[in-house]
């Protein structure tokens, strides 16, 4: 795990002890930080609890625990206690704050309604997250560089493809954030290694010195308003990434919607940062990509491009990772062909406005959609109508979508069940043509999430 020793001897309140929680826990208390830890979720707080050698911890309601708490560690639970070592578990809102470095909260929760961020405040402790911590502990680890990237849509296949191309080119390379495991769980990188970490507005507002060598923004458009003053607020957000770059370092803007491209002009003027601007309509062919098509696809691949420039890989090596990038599961992933026909899993497209480039992607589409519907309409979707052969609707909003559908004069079958449309699609596709799961809704009618239904797709074409 990464570890400081700018930890050590400190005080923290960790809130929430989901995977980032419970992995930043470990780290401070391996770093040598005094910890209070909680969650509402008792099952969390007893995980972190058993067997781990942390010293003495019982649950309390001042802020050190009471001098008679149980010890954590008994003879039969494994090694003693590591020196400096100390987890106390109690509710931060219920203990006094005076004198804690910091209060780590999960970026899920809204700081802009819940009780801890005034009662920080008020004690003088700043609020952070686990990525803070991260930026606190570079000075310590071997020399390596960082590449964040945020934005509304694409960032995790933007983050994905970095990733593989730097790989690919034999560059140690960590993957984290909000994609894969909590940052603090991995191991530091050796010399020349670079960390790649998806950014999401909620994780930037928890960071104040991530200097990104290379900051990448894909998009803004309206999202998470309930936990911003706007859409000005939610943009300010995103733009927080770059106020922290040193000079010298290397931003690159997508561009294409207009929000971003204004915070690429103020980052432009009068900052001594590398400003890129990487356009998806700049590339002129995806052919040789088979796991990135779309238009969607073409400003992920120029931001990665831009960013692996940067860091000065030749174009021959990032063409090769473009050629071999193998997508991410349930984001326009090819499950396979079976008689000339090309399945696409596109399950992670919970809404129209996401399942509007799967369809731009692809001329002949059999497409699968339904499930829990968040509007009323295919709007967003209804510019690539053409691109559709037929339609198979599932799900409570299948006869919703059948009818608007139907009125724009597209062959529909109300096939009820996911199974059942991937055998009416296959029963009507011909060699060329793309079988599609983009639901365009929530999964929950039918599957527990997004991923399952994803599952239950691959496993239906897995059975033709």
């Amino acid at each position: 795990m990464i570890t400081s020793e700018a930890f050590r001897g400190k005080r923290y309140a960790v809130l929430g002890l989901a995977r980032s929680g419970a992995a930043t826990v470990d780290a401070l208390l391996a770093s040598g930080a005094h910890v209070t830890a909680w969650d509402s979720d008792e099952a969390k707080r007893k995980a972190i609890l058993p067997g781990t050698g942390r010293g003495t911890a019982g649950e309390a309601g001042g802020g050190g625990g009471s001098p008679h708490a149980p010890p954590l560690h008994q003879p039969a639970a494994g090694p003693p206690p590591r020196s400096g070592e100390d987890l106390v578990l109690a509710d931060p809102l219920e203990i006094d704050l005076a004198g804690y470095d910091g209060v780590i909260v999960s970026p899920g929760v809204p700081l802009n309604r819940h009780p801890i961020a005034a009662k920080a405040r008020d004690a003088g402790v700043p609020v952070i997250g686990d990525i803070e911590l991260f930026a606190i502990a570079r000075a310590g680890l071997p020399a390596h560089k960082v590449i964040g990237i945020t934005g509304t849509n694409g960032k995790s296949t933007t983050t994905a493809l970095i990733t593989h191309i730097l790989e690919t080119a034999g560059v140690p390379t960590l993957m984290g954030g909000n994609i894969g495991l909590p940052i603090l769980s991995r191991d530091a990188l050796p010399e020349g290694g670079v960390y790649v970490l998806e950014l999401s507005s909620y994780q930037i507002d928890l960071t104040f010195s991530l200097d990104c060598d290379v900051a990448v923004l894909t998009n803004i458009t309206p999202d998470h308003l309930d936990r911003y003053d706007g859409f000005a607020g939610y943009a300010a957000s995103k733009e927080r990434l770059f106020t922290m770059q040193s000079p010298l370092h290397y931003a690159i803007f997508a561009g294409e919607d207009q929000p971003t491209y204004d915070v690429y002009q103020r980052r432009w003027f009068g900052t001594h940062v590398t400003t890129i601007l990487a356009r998806g309509a700049d590339i002129a062919d995806q052919s040789a990509w088979p796991s990135l098509q779309g238009p969607h696809n073409a400003q992920n691949a120029a931001c990665a491009i831009a960013a692996c420039t940067s860091l000065g890989l030749d174009e021959e090596t990032i063409e090769q990772g473009l050629r071999t990038y193998p997508g991410l599961p349930h984001r326009m992933e090819r499950i396979g062909e079976k008689a000339g026909v090309l399945y696409v899993n596109d399950s992670k497209a919970t809404n129209a406005t996401a399942t509007a480039p799967a369809l731009a992607a692809y001329p002949l589409i059999h497409w699968i959609l339904g499930g829990v519907p968040k509007t009323d309409d295919l709007d967003d979707c209804a510019p690539y109508f053409d691109h559709v052969k037929a339609a198979y609707t599932i799900g409570e909003a299948g006869p919703m979508f059948a009818r608007i559908l139907k009125a724009a004069n597209k062959p529909v079958i109300e096939s009820g069940t996911l199974d059942q449309a991937v055998r009416d699609a296959r029963d009507a596709a011909n060699p060329g043509e793309v079988v599609m799961l983009s639901p365009a809704c929530a999964s929950f009618d039918q599957f527990k999430d997004y991923e399952a239904r994803g599952d239950a797709f691959r496993a239906a074409v897995g059975a033709l």
